[in-house]
């Protein structure tokens, strides 16, 4: 029986990425996404080791059938990948509480409630979860209040599974993106911000999403299988370079 890995937010991005990646690996893949459109696109052509689950995984109900669901059509769970999450990027004086719990309920609740769905399955093969959290996570930027907060508790979040879950064998890393060159991101960052990250980043661009999915699956492997704990930043020395860029605050 192949591995199972449950992807969230896969219905585009990097959780797309990750998805293929798992399937061309042999492993098989649940990818979760609220947008039941978005991931029949996206499960349209990835075959018959590939099965699609709407869920939000923000709310307890929902995750807790998508995980039953999972494990009823796959019979194992071997990873779990807490991709999904929103961003609303402004001043700290404009961000209500109304927007604080929305970042909050899919980037933080969102990993928890799904690790907490999924660790008796993982319990049974020793299993890894991997958390996305950012570069936002990492340090402090413009803009970012509730963002880049939600990403600091989830490095935390991974540090506290990682060192109560070990004892089953399940392992947990955090893998933190620095700027990714997604559809979204094109379609928001002007050139004036593109050129200020190719300065600000030593290898002067942005990431891909593949790039990103590398590290994923490889902390979701038996490669690395005495890795947890870890907190990885896959931003091309991004994090590095200290914070400045002021095209972000015009």
């Amino acid at each position: 029986m192949s591995k199972v890995a449950v992807v969230t937010g896969a219905a585009r991005g990097i959780g797309l990425a990750t998805a293929k990646q798992f399937l061309a690996k042999g492993w098989s893949v649940a990818l979760i996404d609220w947008d039941q459109a978005e991931l029949d696109l996206a499960c349209g052509d990835l075959g018959a080791e590939a099965q699609g689950f709407h869920c939000d995984v923000s709310d307890e109900v929902q995750v807790q059938a998508m995980i039953a669901a999972v494990l009823a059509r796959f019979g194992r769970l071997d990873a779990l990948v807490n991709n999904a999450g929103v961003a609303e990027f402004g001043p700290i004086e404009d961000c209500d509480f109304a927007a604080w719990k929305r970042v909050m309920a899919a980037n933080l609740d969102g990993p928890f409630l799904c690790t907490q769905a999924a660790v008796p399955a993982l319990k049974k093969h020793g299993g890894a979860v991997l958390n996305i959290a950012s570069i936002s996570g990492l340090r402090a930027s413009t803009l970012r209040v509730a963002y880049g907060t939600s990403k600091a508790a989830v490095i935390q979040l991974t540090k506290q599974q990682a060192a109560e879950l070990g004892e089953y064998g399940i392992r947990a890393n955090c893998v933190c993106p620095g700027p990714v060159r997604t559809k979204l991101a094109m379609a928001v960052h002007s050139p004036e911000i593109i050129a200020a990250y190719h300065d600000a980043i030593p290898l002067n661009r942005y990431g891909s999403e593949d790039e990103i999915a590398n590290l994923i699956t490889f902390l979701c492997s038996e490669e690395a299988s005495y890795i947890t704990g870890q907190v990885v930043a896959a931003d091309g020395g991004f994090e590095s370079t200290g914070v400045g860029l002021p095209a972000l605050r015009e």
